[in-house]
């Protein structure tokens, strides 16, 4: 696998499950009763794991390996991106941000230590699930204290890692955004920036991520990658082991709208957060029309589709309002569910906890350490909802396939397929909606994926009712 590539599956196997044979039950979003349960069923061999990530943000590290075997091998993820690993400050309200405050490269943080890190590696790998760890690299922590594993700093320049001498001479928070100097060698929100044009802080940082491959990770999330010269995290990136696939590791960065720098410089080290398609989303789904997105693609300012790492939402912007949140309800998850459809790029699931302030702290045990993932209480697990691992199966079964069959037959209301594989409803609307679709699907009975029961095509047609704020999808594998 080549840097900036998509996700070879680590391994073909197919799994079975159990899925329905006869009776149509649309898939509700937003707490609708379905329709009738089926009649029977039948088996269904599954299929591999595709190149979805699930994006399971500041999970501890027990709670994401129990994910991988329970949920995201059965619905057929391909990659789990978990938290920064690493030692951080602990500051004393215990925010979240605390992360993202590098105080060591230990692997001793707020959701394990490194034996629980590395179990949790090797249980994922077991469930055919790789794993991507969110790489805080471009700075150290602005705030000096005592991290979650009992390292003190008194000076934010002097860490157990660097020396003043391996930050940049430029000592003050950055002011002008236009100024790309600044912007990649000035202070993130005060942050120390590191110095990656020198080769010893670049060989440091190496060791870190390479320290992480060896224990059997497999890529990164580029954290503040806009701050970092592209040439210095290439740099870096070149440096980095092959995992234990035996590939390059998967990188995707963190590149904010808004140049200077420019997205693409940064298509050389490996995918990049697409900002522009989350922002999309929120536009059409929620005060928009979905019907727009007939014209959906590279001409609305995307990233490149071949380095393009696409999201609904994500734990900053589900806080700044850039984007849906989960506090949008059946919306956001229709827009995941058209994200699944779509096909564009490489696609990200995000599940995180609720929250009423935005610094607000993870649910965790008094002292910081995040506690078990509770999907009933205040976790919002968009991974496990039915409409979300119906469609990752679909996603992956379309793969490579062309978007066909495009109709809208009224407003927010859409249908389309990709090629003779697969066949999608989504019903953005306030009100039912009933509809015969044109499908290139061949014709037979078919699984409802997303939901209880199936849908039947005859002549190239199939009539659906989709719920308000819902969806129907089916497809051939």
């Amino acid at each position: 696998m080549q840097h900036g590539t998509h996700l070879t599956p680590r391994s073909p196997r197919r799994r079975r499950r159990t899925a329905t044979a006869v009776a149509l039950s649309a898939l509700t979003l937003g707490g609708m009763a379905s329709l009738p349960a089926p009649t029977a069923t039948a088996a269904d061999t599954g299929t591999p794991n595709g190149d979805v990530i699930a994006n399971l943000w500041q999970w501890n590290w027990a709670s994401v390996a129990k994910e991988c075997t329970d949920t995201l091998d059965p619905a057929g993820y391909g990659a789990v991106q978990v938290a920064p690993p690493e030692e951080s400050l602990k500051q004393g309200n215990l925010y979240w941000w605390d992360v993202y405050q590098p105080y060591s490269y230990k692997l001793d943080s707020r959701f394990g230590s490194e034996s629980d890190f590395k179990k949790m590696v090797d249980t994922c790998h077991g469930a055919g699930i790789e794993v991507y760890t969110d790489a805080v690299i471009n700075h150290t922590a602005a705030q000096t204290g005592t991290g979650y594993a009992g390292t003190t700093i008194g000076n934010q320049y002097d860490t157990p890692d660097y020396d003043p001498a391996d930050s940049d001479d430029c000592k003050k928070t950055i002011a002008n955004w236009s100024d790309q100097q600044e912007v990649q060698n000035c202070e993130l929100l005060g942050m120390p920036d590191l110095d990656t044009s020198e080769p010893g802080v670049r060989e440091k940082i190496a060791g870190f991520l390479n320290k992480q491959i060896d224990l059997g990770v497999d890529g990164f999330r580029v954290d503040a990658a806009k701050h970092i010269p592209t040439a210095d995290l290439n740099a870096i990136v070149g440096s980095l082991h092959t995992t234990g696939a035996g590939d390059a590791p998967y990188v995707t960065q963190e590149v904010y709208p808004g140049n200077p720098p420019a997205l693409g410089d940064y298509y050389g080290n490996g995918d990049v957060l697409d900002f522009t398609y989350a922002a999309a989303m929120k536009s059409q789904f929620s005060g928009g029309d979905i019907a727009n997105l007939s014209s959906f693609g590279s001409s609305w300012g995307l990233a490149d589709e071949e380095h393009s790492n696409t999201f609904v939402t994500n734990h900053d912007t589900e806080r700044n309002g850039y984007t849906l949140s989960y506090k949008d309800g059946a919306t956001a998850t229709l827009a995941n569910v058209f994200q699944l459809a779509r096909g564009y790029g490489r696609p990200s699931v995000y599940a995180a906890w609720k929250f009423d302030q935005s610094d607000q702290a993870p649910p965790n045990d008094g002292s910081g350490f995040v506690t078990g993932t509770d999907c009933s209480g205040s976790w919002s697990c968009l991974d496990r909802d039915t409409a979300i691992t119906g469609m990752v199966g679909w996603h992956n079964a379309a793969a490579g396939k062309a978007v066909t069959d495009w109709q809208s037959p009224g407003s927010n209301v859409i249908g389309f397929g990709r090629g003779d594989v697969g066949f999608v409803a989504i019903n953005n609307s306030s009100s039912a909606n009933t509809h015969t679709y044109t499908t290139s699907v061949p014709d037979g009975t078919y699984d409802n994926v997303a939901g209880e029961g199936s849908v039947t095509v005859s002549g190239g047609k199939v009539e659906l009712t989709v719920p308000a704020k819902g969806a129907v999808a089916f497809h051939t594998s």
